[in-house]
């Protein structure tokens, strides 16, 4: 038996919540406000949107459209765009009865239809994501032409959350997963297994938002700064060390506005897995 729209809610809350209390450098967080947002738009993004991510009724398409009509009239800007369009195909997985949740996924992946793709497009255009322009095909201005998966495939190489949807969520179950599991492991709690998450993502691949506001050669400078970060950090034993490193990093990201915005999309969806994974069994 698959989880009830109860759990699977306040499962998608508790991720949010623990992405925003954590101190992930560049983005925004309880230690610091940036790019014109606060903390508590975020909690209450997520608040607004649980309600359709959840609702066993709606397509994952409309799940999507929903939350976000939600989300741009609670706060009135973006705030969580990449994290819907992650998190509703998992939302709709953990409803599914057998199977784990990664199964289920590939099926709600290879179920979407073309109602899901007018939806999704939709969804895209109310939201007006940082750094969205047109596109020479599979334009979200214009009605879909494809189905939801050929259209992520076509964006996959310059947008790690398309390229999501045509992995299986990859980088979900892999990186981010694998980042969780060995803080546990080592015994971290409060925000670093949050963090490391994060930061794993960060080092790890060039951030697409980045990419996708301020160019590839920017994106690849990030991650090889975070890179170096991360080192130290990995190495660092003391909470108040730990912090002053990644607030250094926090502020010189803001002050040239750089928001690694999919690292945290990223990390959330990867939180939401680990909860839902812990409720299924």
């Amino acid at each position: 038996m698959g989880l009830s729209r109860e759990r699977i809610s306040t499962a998608y809350e508790e991720a949010c919540r623990l992405e925003i209390e954590a101190l992930k450098p560049g983005n925004v967080h309880l230690f610091a406000h940036g790019h014109g947002m606060t903390a508590g738009q975020f909690l209450l993004s997520a608040s607004v949107s649980a309600g359709p991510l959840a609702d066993p009724d709606l397509r994952v398409g409309r799940r999507i459209l929903e939350a976000i009509r939600a989300t741009r009239q609670a706060v009135g800007i973006n705030t969580n765009l990449g994290i819907v369009l992650l998190t509703a195909p998992l939302a709709r997985a953990a409803e599914l009865a057998g199977g784990d949740l990664r199964e289920n996924l590939s099926a709600v992946l290879d179920g979407l239809d073309m109602d899901d793709a007018g939806a999704v497009f939709e969804a895209i255009v109310v939201a007006s994501p940082g750094g969205l322009g047109s596109a020479e095909e599979h334009d979200v201005r214009e009605p879909p032409k494809v189905g939801v998966l050929e259209a992520m495939r076509a964006a996959a190489g310059r947008d790690r959350i398309a390229r999501q949807y045509v992995t299986c969520f990859d980088d979900v179950f892999g990186t981010g997963l694998t980042a969780l599991d060995d803080s546990f492991a080592r015994g971290e709690n409060g925000i670093w297994p949050t963090v490391f998450t994060y930061m794993a993502f960060l080092a790890g691949f060039p951030d697409s938002h980045v990419a996708r506001k301020h160019g590839d050669e920017t994106a690849h400078r990030i991650r090889e700064e975070a890179a170096t970060v991360k080192v130290t950090l990995d190495a660092a034993d003391d909470d108040q060390a730990r912090l002053r490193l990644l607030l250094d990093f926090d502020s010189r990201l803001k002050a040239r506005s750089v928001n690694p915005g999919t690292s945290a999309d990223l990390t959330v969806a990867s939180l939401f897995v680990h909860i839902l994974r812990q409720r299924l069994a």
